[in-house]
């Protein structure tokens, strides 16, 4: 890895995607599709997405928090899931209302609603159905999110999904090894603190940005079809490329 400050491991997203994007290609993954889970998540598979020339697009996730302390997840809402996954042992220790649980889903949903309309113009989310996904995001602290993301994924009928994330605390590791096929992340650092921590640049992640980052995937994506196309249609016909 570069040389960051003690305790950094990446300078910002797009340099730790870049790194999963070589841990990933190490793989062997057949016609992928990179899902990052917003809006963090979408700097990181941007670049993933771009080296293993596959579509990218997002999956919706939103947090669920606890009454009094929203940084505290009891569990995650994920898109076009009528259910949410609730963690039982969070819920259970704080005691949380199902009254509560119902506020903050109908809170939440709201927020995806609003991201699909900003993010897909409304679109569905992807069909996964038979797919290998690479599913990433900027880093992992109780690991809530991304198992109702696996878990949507898997009743969806994803064939393999492959969890890819630069940072996660090492007891986290397992639970997300049980639940996806395969979990690449670069460093599991002990004490962990916060994600970003671990980063020198960790600024929040602007709706303009996923939806750049989104266009311009989706432009390189086209790209890769016409000129798969072309060379298929004709072997001897050069394909131009760009400078």
């Amino acid at each position: 890895m570069p040389d960051h400050p003690s305790g950094v491991l990446f300078a910002d997203r797009r340099e730790a995607g870049r790194q999963l994007a070589r841990a990933l290609l190490r793989l062997t993954l057949a016609s992928p599709l990179v899902l990052a889970l917003p809006r963090g998540g979408v700097p990181v598979a941007a670049e993933i997405a771009e080296a293993l020339r596959a579509p990218l697009d997002v999956l919706l996730v939103r947090k669920l928090g606890a009454p009094g302390a929203p940084e505290v997840g009891i569990g995650a809402l994920v898109e076009g899931e009528a259910e949410p996954y609730l963690n039982p042992e969070t819920v259970a220790g704080l005691a949380v209302s199902t009254g509560h649980i119902a506020r903050e889903v109908e809170i939440q949903r709201a927020v995806l609603d609003r991201q699909r309309q900003v993010y897909r113009d409304g679109r569905s989310p992807p069909d996964v159905k038979g797919e290998t996904v690479v599913l990433v995001d900027d880093g992992i602290a109780t690991g809530g999110t991304a198992l109702a993301a696996v878990a949507a994924l898997r009743r969806r009928g994803a064939k393999r999904i492959v969890l890819a994330v630069p940072v996660a605390p090492s007891g986290t590791l397992p639970m997300l090894q049980r639940a996806a096929d395969e979990v690449v992340c670069l460093a599991s650092p002990s004490p962990f603190g916060a994600v970003s921590l671990f980063y020198e640049s960790f600024e929040q992640t602007t709706d303009e940005e996923v939806m750049s980052l989104l266009a311009a995937a989706g432009s390189h994506a086209a790209e890769s079809v016409y000129r798969k196309e072309i060379v298929t249609a004709d072997p001897a016909r050069p394909v131009a490329t760009k400078c």
